[in-house]
């Protein structure tokens, strides 16, 4: 027997189909990965199985004795206690009472363990990540059959999500989850369910194999409805012929006329695509970002340590760390909101910055979309061309009855959306982004991709989403050992360059420009040099002088690739930006090796 069979399930909310008499059968044990556009009725499809909702019409039944537990997408307000009470609300019921007291605490124990999670902490004092790790353990210890995960990634650092992975993958329970996560999705599912124009399909593969089915069934589609539509139009031809033709009209052709007719108004719309394109407006100076010795943090907290950057303009910088390592205040003091507690930061000339922000700050969700990406405005410029609002939001996928409505009843991924609306309709050459991708369904995630690859301008992100790391940027600044290092390319090109670290390799580019932070800030004196000379090497000193001549290697290294490109003929064909973002380059890799060498031998001098 199955372990969930939907029967004709229906839901609307009053509104726009979400679900239409969809019927499925899960077996035990499966793990689901569940698609859908933005709104397309996931969530309420979970709620449905959790028991949260009723359907409007159908049923859901479960094998016998089936237990349910689910991680929601946002984390209810209210919750109370340490980590350990909260998780313990989640026992079964055997674990009451009294006469199990002991195997409660040991179980108890063992999944706080294994979840990494210190039962004594305050809930409300957690990240959010941590707080959607206790609930996930809560869920954990139900002992469920079935658990449902609605976006189990959001908030959590890529580790967790490597963690999350590989925990999930060794449950025994029927998984059912709905993630952007494309990486995730990859590992973790064996079965893709996607709901789309209120149907539920099963593509009864793996996500990499729905892919490719996934862009042949539309295809066929495609072109099965153009024959449709050319027959209709020939049929409709026919019916309007002259008197001859109609005494000899056949009844059965006007009969399936008629069907034609209906089957075309009956046909599911088809959702489209978001229409979006960054406006970049003037551009800026070639320096975009220069920081030296910087740190940040909140009174007597440091929170980010000294280094050093210099980012120009057409740079595409990835930002990868932990949570609670201070991605999000390093955009702070980048933007200016947070002042540095040592160091300077210094921006360029000309720029037109815009902030896309995970908490969703700027959204009033009282208001309708319309107030909050027209601020009172009835049309804005895209592209030198005035538009409406209504329009606007139009490319968003946002209907006017939804541009109109307020966004408290829109869900995470539209939300996200009415996010890229507000941002992209001021022009900006430089785009700070703080985990754009949350919630977004598969096409507008890739849709962004796209346009962030094609943007001209600057771009500073903060994201946990390996994929859309790999797509968009350049070079990676990753919190690691307490300091800020730079890697060339995404986030594969820093995995392998980990790995080359890690096993002695000379090969890797890593400018690690926040090592710079051990660097004298100027050439000591004679003095000083004599004093030194004096005693003999630190601990910390020893292990510096051990990795200069790798630190020289590898700038020498990137200062002769950066000459051979020079020589190529084709180089000077390249945009003014380039050109002058490698002389700057080039500057600066003399400078850093100078330094290098003064160093080396001065130590060298006390070894």
């Amino acid at each position: 027997m199955p372990q969930i069979t939907l029967h004709q399930l229906s839901m609307s909310y009053r509104g726009p189909q979400l679900l239409s008499e969809v019927g499925c059968r899960i077996e035990e044990g499966e793990k689901i990965g569940l698609l859908g556009r933005n709104g397309a009725g996931k969530s309420t499809l979970l709620k449905l199985l959790a028991g949260q909702e009723r359907p409007e019409s159908g049923s859901i039944e479960f094998a016998p004795g089936t237990r349910v537990a689910v991680l929601p997408q946002d984390v209810p307000e209210g919750i109370r206690g340490t980590v350990e009470e909260v998780v313990s609300r989640g026992l079964p019921e055997e674990f009451q009472l009294d006469e199990n007291h002991w195997k409660r605490d040991q179980y108890l124990s063992n999944t706080l363990q294994q979840l990494e999670l210190a039962p004594h902490l305050d809930f409300n004092s957690l990240s959010t990540g941590l707080k959607r790790r206790t609930l996930l353990g809560q869920s954990i210890v139900s002992r469920p059959h079935v658990l449902l995960l609605d976006e189990p990634t959001n908030h959590l650092d890529i580790d967790a999500i490597r963690w999350l992975e590989g925990f999930l993958a060794s449950l025994e329970s029927t998984l059912l989850f709905v993630t952007h996560d494309r990486a995730f999705l990859t590992r973790l599912a064996t079965r893709i369910l996607e709901i789309d124009r209120g149907k539920l399909f099963d593509w009864s593969c793996d996500y990499e194999t729905f892919l490719k089915r996934k862009e042949q069934a539309l295809l066929a589609e495609e072109k099965q409805q153009a024959l449709f539509d050319k027959k209709l139009a020939e049929e409709e031809v026919w019916i309007r012929t002259g008197i001859k033709a109609r005494r000899t009209r056949n009844e059965g052709r006007v009969r399936r006329l008629e069907q034609m007719r209906v089957t075309r108004l009956q046909r599911p719309k088809s959702v489209g695509s978001v229409r979006m394109q960054f406006e970049t407006g003037e551009r800026s100076g070639n320096l975009v970002c220069q920081i030296e010795q910087a740190s940040f943090g909140y009174g007597d907290k440091q929170i980010v340590a000294p280094f050093d950057l210099t980012i120009m303009r057409g740079d595409k910088v990835g930002i990868l760390g932990r949570n609670g390592v201070g991605k999000s205040t390093l955009l702070k003091g980048i933007l200016g909101k947070l002042p540095p507690r040592t160091g300077t930061v210094r921006l360029g000339t000309k720029l037109d910055i815009a902030y896309f922000d995970q908490t969703r700050d700027v959204l009033d969700l009282n208001k309708t979309a319309v107030e909050n990406v027209g601020e009172g405005k009835t049309t804005i410029q895209v592209g030198g061309k005035s538009k409406h609002i209504i329009g606007y939001l139009q490319d968003f996928l946002f209907t006017p009855e939804q541009a109109r409505s307020p966004i408290r009843y829109f869900s995470g991924g539209q939300r996200n959306r009415l996010m890229l609306a507000k941002l992209l309709a001021q022009p900006a050459n430089m785009l700070i982004m703080d985990e754009p991708t949350n919630d977004l369904d598969s096409e507008t995630l890739e849709l962004l991709e796209e346009r962030l690859v094609e943007y001209d301008g600057t771009l500073i992100v903060v994201s946990h989403d390996r994929a859309f790391l790999n797509n968009c940027v350049t070079s990676l600044l990753v919190f690691e050992d307490g300091a800020i290092k730079e890697y060339v390319g995404g986030y594969d090109d820093w995995l392998r360059q980990k790995k080359a670290e890690l096993t002695g390799s000379n090969g890797v580019k890593n400018t690690a420009r926040g090592a710079a932070s051990t660097l004298p800030k100027s050439e000591p004196s004679t003095t000083s040099i004599k004093t030194q000379v004096e005693k003999k090497l630190s601990f910390k000193e020893k292990q510096e002088l051990d990795t200069l001549p790798k630190k020289i290697e590898q700038l020498e290294s990137e200062q002769i690739a950066i000459h051979d490109q020079m020589a190529s003929p084709n180089y000077f064909k390249q945009p003014a930006s380039i050109l002058a973002a490698d002389q700057t380059r080039l500057e600066k890799i003399g400078r850093d090796l100078a330094k290098a060498y003064q160093r080396w031998e001065s130590l060298s001098e006390r070894a």
